[in-house]
């Protein structure tokens, strides 16, 4: 899978992701839509639950991504996700060593001895 909602994929999987900083005023239709579309799940750190201050207008990471599979989909899809800094410090996760988001916890993590770019 993917990702935590176990979308598919195939051998010809090829993924794009575009990191880049962003204002609130590029960011804010994005996080209004947010608001209103989804909910928000609490996410609990070290330190306890992670507080995010609603009237931070500084930068944003933004990450866009591609997903090309011509072995599972008909065409391309992307996406864009917008972040905004938490009250307190940014801890690092990382993810393929977090295996709760994993279906099944016996499951092979992803590894990779260099980056494909």
């Amino acid at each position: 899978m993917v990702d935590m909602y176990g979308t598919p994929h195939s051998p010809a999987l090829h993924v794009v992701e575009r990191y880049r900083l962003v204002d609130y005023d590029e960011a804010k239709d994005a996080l209004e839509r947010n608001a209103r579309e989804n909910s928000y799940i609490p996410v609990t750190g070290a330190t306890g639950v992670v507080e995010i201050d609603p009237n931070y207008r500084g930068k944003m990471l933004q990450l866009h991504f591609t997903v090309e599979d011509a072995g599972v989909f008909t065409r391309p899809w992307t996406a864009t996700i917008t972040y905004r800094p938490n009250i307190g410090p940014w801890t690092e996760v990382i993810c393929a060593e977090n295996l709760q988001w994993y279906s099944g916890k016996d499951s092979a993590v992803p590894e990779a001895d260099k980056p494909d770019f």
